[in-house]
């Protein structure tokens, strides 16, 4: 790949391990000692993940990054620390919107598959602004593979939000922009861990925070890419519920933009219907009477009657279906 991956550490034996660990891989990467050698390297290579130490003399990591995100915004920047604390998160969070955190020492398989993770992201954005809706789908669908239960679960999301948002009316606009967040909504769980994502119990507080985040996330990705607010919108607030209890901002009513609010009936069927390693799927008329229950607590009323009407009068299911696979 003409993209680099990049580590800056002023400890030689840290560099070496992450080089002997990704060569293994068979991934050359690049190595810096100091926050200056850095910043040449980006300045000269693609660099699509950059992780910086965060103590180091000179230049901390946390300014360095800050420094990237000026002069190659689309490097997914990742920070290593030895220890974590939550004024160091803020910190590089508000200076440098950093993509993941790592402690050291760190976890070889978890270090490979967050350094994976943040490639996928810099691919995606990449490809979004390209605006090639190919590679959009293809990247989508790589995605899906961290859950192979959700396969196809994004595009099907896309033809159910578009039957509301014809019945509506929506410009052509409008409804480009909803096929193009129905895909994405869930583009940010590139930055939560596969074994999050398989748990089959209950999730701790710091876990439950992670999947939480996941809107947040995936609208940054959104922004970068200089998506339409639209867009943006349905990524952020898809999760967010009608009577106020959802995230990640706890919208209520019509407060939540409108076209996540149909994403979010689109996301919430299809998972209804679609089989699970937790649970069996629900035939139509089961996860109708589900979303129906549900209406004026999680999902918008009127929008929920709109769609038990269009899919109890036209046979779209099927189509649907047969199309997304």
């Amino acid at each position: 790949m003409s993209e680099k991956i990049l580590f800056v550490d002023d400890e030689d034996y840290i560099l070496e391990i992450a080089q002997t660990l990704f060569a293994k891989k068979g991934i050359k990467i690049l190595v810096a000692k100091n926050a200056v050698d850095a910043l040449a390297l980006v300045g000269n290579n693609e660099i699509a993940v950059l992780v910086s130490d965060n103590q180091m003399p000179g230049m901390k990591g946390i300014d360095l990054l800050s420094q990237v995100k000026t002069i190659s915004p689309d490097t997914v920047k990742i920070l290593m620390t030895g220890y974590a604390d939550l004024t160091t998160a803020i910190d590089a969070i508000n200076k440098s919107e950093v993509f993941r955190f790592i402690v050291k020492p760190w976890n070889n398989k978890q270090l490979v598959d967050i350094i994976g993770d943040a490639r996928k992201r810099y691919t995606l954005i990449k490809s979004l602004k390209k605006g090639d809706e190919a590679a959009m789908l293809s990247i989508v669908h790589a995605l899906e593979l961290k859950d192979a239960s959700t396969r196809g679960h994004s595009e099907r999301v896309a033809k159910y939000a578009l039957l509301i948002a014809r019945e509506m009316g929506f410009d052509a606009d409008t409804k480009r922009a909803i096929k193009f967040g129905s895909w994405l909504h869930d583009c940010g769980k590139i930055g939560v861990s596969e074994s999050i994502l398989h748990h089959n119990g209950p999730l701790d507080d710091a876990d439950i925070h992670m999947v939480r985040n996941h809107p947040l996330w995936g609208a940054e990705v959104a922004r970068q890419a200089r998506l339409p607010d639209v867009v943006v919108r349905i990524i952020l607030s898809h999760h967010e519920r009608y009577d106020g209890k959802g995230y990640p901002a706890g919208l209520k009513g019509e407060d939540i933009p409108v076209e996540a609010r149909v994403v979010g009936i689109a996301d919430i069927f299809d998972a209804l219907t679609t089989e699970r390693p937790y649970r069996k799927s629900c035939d139509i008329e089961e996860a109708l009477d589900i979303l129906s229950s549900i209406k004026g607590s999680v999902l918008d009323p009127v929008l929920v009657d709109l769609f038990l009407n269009i899919i109890r009068n036209y046979d779209t299911i099927a189509v649907s279906r047969q199309n997304a696979d």
